[in-house]
């Protein structure tokens, strides 16, 4: 049986050249562009490396923090990712676009969740 994290069929990701970037499977496994387990993200929002080390948390209310529990920044409900100091980071849209704080397109994570986009792409776990 296959968890279902929020990605109902492995999705992925490409750069603005349509390059993978990376690729996130129905259980929450993160792999690069070769292929390589990167990370896994489970159902309570854990980030954990490939050898299962937690490296941070996803929180429902889009909280993200680092192993420490420290607070890193946050997705808010419309796709704008903000730093601890709550300055804008970027945004994930609704369609899987991922732009950067000047409104620059700089990939596309299509059917990922919005919070795991902003994971990947704005702060620094894997």
């Amino acid at each position: 049986m296959v968890l279902c994290v929020g990605i109902c069929s492995a999705q992925t990701i490409r750069n603005t050249n349509n390059s993978v970037v990376a690729k996130i499977d129905t259980d929450g496994t993160v792999r690069n562009s070769n292929n390589s387990v990167i990370a896994r993200i489970n159902s309570y929002g854990d980030i954990r490396d490939c050898n299962n080390h937690l490296l941070g948390k996803i929180g429902s209310n889009g909280d993200i923090r680092d192993r420490n529990n420290s607070y890193m920044g946050r997705v808010e409900s419309n796709g704008v990712v903000r730093n601890s100091n709550n300055s804008t980071l970027g945004k994930v849209e609704n369609d899987g676009t991922v732009r950067d704080s000047n409104n620059h397109t700089i990939s596309y994570a299509r059917g990922v969740p919005i919070r795991y986009a902003a994971v990947l792409f704005f702060f620094n776990f894997f």
